[in-house]
């Protein structure tokens, strides 16, 4: 089975090396989901009776881990050293370093190993993430897949 829970946060980037208008600071009102597979979880009594996983509970991991982290903040390219001077200079300036550019494939990436080791044993229900989907505006997004398990063939 599998779930997933989406949330939203806003951040400025900029793609310095950029051939158009992204080359320049901007923000967006970013999307995130997770999804994850598990089994669903079957012992009565228990509050995830019926459950791959809480919605509630991803939330809080992914709040925790990424979300209130990023949400309004610039996130910036370590490389990018006169946006970082600039940034830098502003007292109480909520800056996000980051050692690749702020690009949505990078993002999402980033999100999906921020993310998994949280998720891996939270229930005990062979839970796993296998997408991070980041939406850097309601037309474009990327994502970031857990690699499929390979099985060799019987012979």
């Amino acid at each position: 089975m599998r779930i997933t829970r989406r949330l939203e946060f806003d951040a400025g980037h900029r793609i310095p090396d950029h051939r158009s208008q992204c080359r320049h600071l901007h923000g967006h009102r970013y999307a995130l989901e997770i999804t994850l597979s598990g089994e669903v979880i079957e012992r009565n009594g228990d509050p995830a009776n019926g459950m791959v996983m809480d919605f509630g509970d991803i939330k809080t991991i992914a709040l925790r881990e990424v979300v209130e982290l990023w949400d309004h903040a610039f996130l910036v390219y370590a490389g990018d050293k006169q946006v970082r001077d600039f940034l830098e200079s502003m007292t109480d300036h909520k800056t996000v370093v980051l050692d690749v550019v702020p690009t949505a494939e990078n993002l999402a990436t980033l999100a999906f190993r921020l993310l998994e080791p949280h998720y891996k044993h939270a229930y005990g229900n062979n839970l796993k993430l296998v997408q991070v989907r980041l939406f850097e505006t309601p037309n474009c997004w990327a994502d970031a897949i857990a690699p499929i398990d390979f099985v060799e063939p019987k012979p």
